[in-house]
C-alpha cells in the first residue's frame, strides 16, 4: 500500500519536465505547507527566497516539525523531497502564519517555485483537533471568515511576486481557502492560475458561490477526497471528485499519510461509500436548513459538549466513542433540547461510519460493537427526550 512516502522514492528521480506535475505532486506539496516555518522561510512582506538545502542547514531546522504527531512522517517527507531531482530544487518564499484566538483563526500559506519555474500556492489546512474542526465548521456560514478574507489577500499579493502561470492549493481546510480565494481574487491573478487543488477541503454555501466568480474556475479545480470523507464532503452538493482510497478507516483517512498512490497516481475508486455518502448528503441538507444564529448556535455548543469528553481530537474521539458518549449525554443535560437533538443527529454520522468500518475490519466483534453503539445512541435519545418532556 503505497503512500505519497513511497511516490517520492519512485519518482523523486523524474524531472517536471519527464513527468507532468499531477495531483500527487500537489498533495506533497499541501502537506509541506504544515511544516512550521516561521523565522525560517521570507514573509510575504520580504524579500528572497530559501533552498530545501538552506532549511536543512539553519540552526533552527528541528523548528520545522514542532508538530510531534507528525514528526516521523513530515520530517520522511522533507528528506525524500530534498534528496529528490523533482523537488530538491525547491524554493519557498512567501511565507506567512497568523494565529487569532479571538477571531478563531489560524491562517498560514506558503509559496514554492518548483525546478521547472512555476509555482504552487499552498494553504495550511488543519489536522484531527477538535478546535480544527470547529474552524472547518465555521467556514459553512454565509459570511466569510476571516481565513478565507485573508486567503484572497495572500493570493493577490503572492502574485505579484510570482512570474508567469501558478498553481493554487490546499488541503481540509486549506482545500476550502485555496478555492475561495481563486474564486474571488482579482481577474487578472485568476487568469493566471493554472489549476487549484482541493484535498479533502470543505465546500461553500450556494449564496456564497453565486456571488463569486467560481463560473470561472469551475473547470480548473481538481478536488479529491478519500473514501470515508466527512470534512471534504461538507456543503459539498455539487461538483465533480475524485475519490481516493485509504490505508485506514473513518475519520483517520483526512491523514494525507494514509491515501494510497498506484504508480504516479491516486488509487481511486468510483465513489464514496454508499452509507458515508448517505450521512454526507442529510449533513448537508440539514446544515442548509439552518439560519446564519442557528448555525453558530450548533458549532459553538457542539464544540463544547465534544470538549465533555476529555479529548482533544477526533481520531480519540471515536476509537473511545463509548465513553465519550456517556460525558456527552451528561454535558448534553445543560442545552437545550433543540440543539441537543441536532447534535444527537451529528453524532450518528461521526459514529455509524466507525461502526460501518470496524464491522469490515473486526468481523467477530460486529455484533458487540454494534450492540455498544446502539446503547450509546439509546442513552443520548433518551437525554433529550428527558428534556423535551421537561424532566
Amino acid at each position: 500500500m503505497e503512500t505519497i512516502l513511497d511516490y517520492l522514492k519512485q519518482y523523486g528521480d523524474y524531472t517536471f519536465g519527464e513527468k507532468a506535475f499531477n495531483e500527487v505532486d500537489s498533495l506533497v506539496l499541501c502537506q509541506f505547507s504544515y511544516l512550521k516555518f516561521d523565522g525560517l522561510v521570507p514573509t510575504l512582506d520580504e524579500e528572497g527566497s530559501v533552498s530545501l538545502d538552506d532549511l536543512y542547514r539553519h540552526a533552527d531546522y528541528d523548528r520545522l516539525y514542532a508538530d510531534e504527531r507528525y514528526r516521523k512522517d513530515n520530517t520522511a517527507l522533507f528528506t525524500a523531497m530534498r534528496g529528490s531531482k523533482r523537488f530538491g530544487g525547491l524554493r519557498v518564499y512567501n511565507y506567512v502564519n497568523q494565529i487569532s484566538l479571538n477571531t478563531e483563526t489560524q491562517f498560514s500559506a506558503v509559496t514554492v517555485r518548483m525546478p521547472n519555474g512555476v509555482c504552487y500556492a499552498a494553504y495550511r489546512g488543519t489536522d484531527e483537533t477538535i478546535v480544527g474542526w470547529k474552524e472547518d465548521l465555521n467556514l459553512a456560514f454565509s459570511e466569510p471568515v476571516e481565513g478565507q478574507l485573508l486567503s484572497v489577500k495572500y493570493l493577490n499579493r503572492a502574485a505579484e511576486k510570482i512570474k508567469g502561470p501558478f498553481y493554487v492549493g490546499g488541503h481540509s481546510k486549506g482545500g476550502n481557502l485555496a478555492t475561495y480565494a481563486c474564486m474571488n481574487c482579482s481577474a487578472a491573478v485568476r487568469g493566471r492560475i493554472l489549476g487549484v487543488y482541493d484535498h479533502d477541503g470543505p465546500g461553500f454555501r450556494p449564496e456564497v458561490i453565486a456571488r463569486s466568480a467560481y463560473h470561472e474556475i469551475a473547470d480548473r479545480i481538481h478536488k479529491t477526497v478519500p473514501h470515508s470523507s466527512l470534512v471534504g464532503m461538507l456543503l459539498y452538493t455539487d461538483g465533480a471528485y475524485h475519490v481516493v482510497e485509504s490505508r485506514t478507516i473513518g475519520l483517520a483517512q483526512h491523514n494525507p499519510y494514509t491515501w494510497l498512490v498506484k504508480d504516479d497516481h491516486f488509487k481511486t475508486v468510483s465513489e464514496l461509500y454508499a452509507g458515508r455518502r448517505f450521512m454526507d448528503e442529510a449533513l448537508n441538507q440539514w446544515i442548509l436548513s439552518l439560519t446564519q444564529e442557528q448555525m453558530h448556535t450548533f458549532v459553538d455548543t457542539f464544540y463544547q459538549v465534544v470538549l465533555a469528553s476529555g479529548t482533544d481530537n477526533l481520531i480519540d474521539f471515536t476509537a473511545n466513542w463509548f465513553q465519550s458518549l456517556q460525558k456527552i449525554s451528561e454535558a448534553l443535560r445543560e442545552i437545550d433540547p433543540q440543539t441537543g437533538k441536532a447534535i444527537v443527529q451529528i453524532m450518528k454520522s461521526f459514529f455509524e461510519i466507525t461502526s460501518l468500518h470496524a464491522k469490515e475490519r473486526v468481523k467477530s466483534r460486529t455484533g458487540q460493537q454494534k450492540e455498544k453503539f446502539d446503547e450509546g445512541i439509546r442513552q443520548l435519545e433518551q437525554t433529550i427526550t428527558r428534556q423535551t418532556d421537561g424532566v
